[in-house]
């Protein structure tokens, strides 16, 4: 079994890999070449947290994956990240674990490529300020995602934490982003909100990170951050002002986005008013933006395939260059 830790995938695996492979999985999902079983949530209510745990096949490649990721906001309180995660590689013709490796930096990387996806299909052509809520460890790749697929020129940071948005902000130019974009740490949500193009939610929030009539028309929205029933990133005044909201993965929104169920028990939004899945908007079954005013927003609880995706893209770069222990079990 081929052993691979974070160090070694972020580099040689970036963020126009995980675009291509995380497309490629959402042709071959609506082809109806995936096995996605419905993952499973274990919660820890004393700590906030929970465990996933998140099985998914290829059927076409055969290759099978299975992910087990923890979340325990507590967490950086004693020096440990928030987010851990292994995933396990499986050859499907014979039953072989061909690799176990880090996923803590992979499922930011997928979560961020979705997003640059999404962004790319509805977000404005011309599209130039991206507005940041939340500043965590997820938000990083959120970025990353966008300025795969737009020309950002102004960004604004927004966290409770004036430090952590700094920090945020000096992360990103290390990182390397074009350092003539216009990086501001805005304290006042309403203020960078209207502003913006395009905005970015990845926050843990149980009440909505902004009001949604600040959104002005023509904006993209993508949210990433609540991904259980009691959490609400978007207020029900935004979710009825979007023209189209486009899932991930619409099982498990129905199930898991507190924002999306919370609209259906309403009186004027339903289930029915969604606009698709990102696979049928990337295979051209259902239009992306159509038109220059409409608001639209990207809904993401991530599913088990597309680390699956990403999975098999680090294994076979890393087969090819030599990367990773080589143990036997």
């Amino acid at each position: 079994m081929l052993l691979i830790n974070e160090q070694e995938i972020q580099s040689i695996y970036k963020m126009q890999d995980a675009l291509a492979d995380v497309e490629q999985i959402l042709q071959a999902k609506a082809e109806k070449q995936i096995e996605n079983p419905h993952r499973t949530v274990i919660e820890f209510p004393k700590h906030g947290a929970s465990v996933l745990y998140m099985p998914s096949s290829d059927l076409v490649n055969e290759m099978s994956t299975i992910k087990t990721v923890s979340i325990f906001p507590e967490n950086p309180t004693v020096g440990k990240p928030t987010t851990q995660g292994v995933i396990l590689v499986t050859d499907a013709q014979n039953g072989e674990h061909l690799a176990m490796m880090n996923a803590s930096y992979l499922t930011r990387l997928r979560t961020g490529a979705l997003s640059g996806l999404a962004t790319d299909r509805l977000a404005r052509n011309d599209a130039t300020t991206l507005t940041v809520i939340g500043t965590g460890a997820m938000a990083f790749e959120q970025v990353i995602g966008v300025l795969a697929v737009r020309s950002i020129k102004k960004m604004m940071l927004v966290n409770p934490t004036t430090s952590k948005a700094e920090a945020f902000k000096e992360r990103l130019l290390e990182f390397g982003i074009d350092p003539t974009i216009q990086i501001e740490i805005v304290e006042d949500v309403a203020t960078a909100v209207r502003q913006a193009d395009i905005i970015c939610c990845s926050t843990r929030s149980t009440t909505p990170v902004f009001d949604g009539n600040d959104v002005r028309p023509g904006t993209h929205v993508n949210g990433v951050g609540s991904y259980l029933p009691h959490m609400r990133e978007m207020d029900h005044t935004f979710i009825t002002r979007c023209a189209k909201i486009v899932t991930d993965d619409e099982a498990g929104v129905k199930e898991e986005a507190g924002e999306i169920i919370f609209a259906n028990e309403q009186d004027d939004w339903a289930y029915e008013d969604l606009h698709g899945e990102l696979m049928n908007v990337v295979i051209g079954k259902v239009p992306g933006r159509e038109h220059a005013d409409e608001i639209t927003f990207f809904k993401s609880v991530g599913a088990a395939y597309f680390d699956l995706a990403v999975a098999q893209g680090v294994y076979r770069k890393a087969v090819e260059q030599q990367v990773g222990v080589e143990v036997l079990l």
